[in-house]
């Protein structure tokens, strides 16, 4: 206890260690420094790499269904500018004629190919002279017969039957369309028969035309002796000297509705894009002054009450029928009572934060009524904004559509999928139908996506829902 409490009573450098007594007096000997003070630095106390935009694109990636519908909208919206670019594709507009006979290819099914029949090696064919050297426009009839003239069936055959007319031989169809009158035994032959339709005569028991028209062949498959050809490998006959196919088929014009159908896409959804804007931007405009500028209240109810009174279809089809029809028409026309809706809905949000504690403020502050609205109040409505942006799209191209049902809206000489589907559904119950399923299904397509692309887009684009 004694060598303890004398160890207590020395000084403190005395209790140290030499190491620690060498740090200190270094210490002392170094002269002291002021703290910096930065108002910068200060301020990354309370830092958060918090973004808005960047916490909403993160929020709407996350929805798996939006982002596929994006990506699906988005490669059809860029393919309507790349297909009329594409290999082998025929113009909108273009009326397709055959080019031996000059006959509109109309009503033709839809096809991944323009081959409409095979045929083996030496097969006879008849050669018609084309401009195209190396395609030949080909065909096996060799006379066309008229209703209820006499033949001789050589041979009787279940789908063809070989006969004899004026000295010529060949092949008749055997069909219900033929309806050849036979004698009881049809089966001994040779015997006098006849049509009561007119039918063709063919060079080999097979029809090698389109409806009656000559196909086409690569001229090398063909060992020709002027009119007369015998094909030296098994060998395609296409509708047309072209591999392009018409993969929706063709209208009753003989167009092609793959390219008519991409045309009238883009048209609609140009129209469907700058209504959008419009309505957007002027229904911004007007919904922010009437709901925060209250002396502007009660001029602006009452502009509203007399559009919103009017129904949007009188207008649409007033202004249809007094102007002339086309694509700025119905972009005034739909524009013109379309921006009374948005308008509506931003004013009862403003009204809403109008005079919330931060407006308050910066009112007080001397903030100017440009920079408050554009800093405090627009910022809060992008979600809504954006939503409603997105159901204006396809409602325009709806509103395309009905205007073309009742006959006022584009010119048939303009493609677009209201042009398409009012065409369509006289259709809908004949064999042509395909001329409405494609446009509709592109236009349910669009609507769809727009539809759940912007509810994802303004779920994303709320700040509640950011992490």
């Amino acid at each position: 206890m004694g060598m303890f409490s004398k160890w207590k009573s020395a000084p403190v450098e005395a209790r140290m260690s030499d190491s620690l007594r060498e740090r200190m007096q270094a210490a002392a000997k170094a002269p002291f420094t002021f703290a910096q003070y930065h108002p910068g630095e200060g301020e990354m106390i309370g830092y958060s790499d918090y973004s808005y935009w960047g916490s909403t694109f993160r929020a709407f990636l996350k929805n798996r269904v939006a982002l596929t519908l994006f990506c699906v909208l988005l490669a059809l919206l860029l393919f309507t500018f790349i297909q009329p670019t594409l290999p082998g594709q025929y113009p909108a507009n273009l009326i397709i004629n055959h080019p031996i006979t000059q006959i509109q290819m109309s009503n033709i099914a839809p096809s991944l190919t323009t081959v409409k029949t095979r045929v083996e090696a030496g097969t006879e064919l008849i050669v018609t002279p084309y401009e195209d050297e190396r395609w030949s426009a080909v065909s096996n009839v060799l006379a066309s017969l008229k209703a209820r003239e006499q033949f001789t069936v050589l041979e009787y055959g279940d789908f063809y039957c070989y006969v004899e007319i004026n000295g010529q031989r060949g092949y008749v169809k055997n069909d219900f369309t033929t309806k050849l009158k036979l004698p009881e035994d049809y089966t001994q032959t040779p015997y006098t028969a006849r049509s009561n339709f007119p039918i063709k005569l063919y060079s080999s028991p097979a029809d090698c035309t389109n409806n009656g028209d000559a196909l086409f062949v690569e001229t090398r498959y063909l060992d020709m002796d002027g009119d007369h050809a015998v094909t030296n490998a098994a060998c395609a006959l296409r509708i047309l000297p072209s591999t392009a196919p018409f993969l929706f088929g063709t209208n009753n014009l003989g167009q092609d509705l793959w390219a008519m159908v991409w045309s009238g896409t883009r048209t609609s959804l140009f129209i469907g894009f700058i209504v959008a804007v419009i309505e957007a931007f002027t229904g911004i405009v007007v919904g922010v002054l009437w709901g925060y500028v209250r002396r502007l209240d009660r001029l602006l109810t009452a502009v509203y009450n007399v559009v919103d009174n009017v129904p949007t279809t009188i207008v649409l089809v007033l202004i249809s029928y007094i102007m002339r029809p086309g694509v700025g028409t119905l972009i005034f026309a739909m524009c013109l009572t379309g921006w009374v809706g948005m308008a509506r809905f931003i004013r009862n949000q403003i009204v809403i934060i109008r005079d919330r504690d931060y407006n308050l403020a910066s009112r007080c502050l001397g903030t100017s009524t440009l920079c408050i609205i554009t800093r405090n109040l627009l910022p809060y409505l992008v979600s809504v904004i954006t939503l409603r942006m997105a159901l204006a799209i396809p409602g325009a191209i709806g509103s395309e559509v009905f205007i073309t049902y009742i006959g006022l809206g584009l010119p048939v000489s303009t493609p677009s999928l209201g042009n398409l589907i009012n065409t369509g559904r006289k259709l809908i119950s004949t064999s042509q139908s395909y001329q409405l399923v494609f446009p509709t299904i592109v236009l349910s397509i669009i609507t769809i996506s727009f539809y759940l692309i912007g509810n994802a887009f303004a779920d994303a684009a709320d700040p509640k829902n950011h992490v």
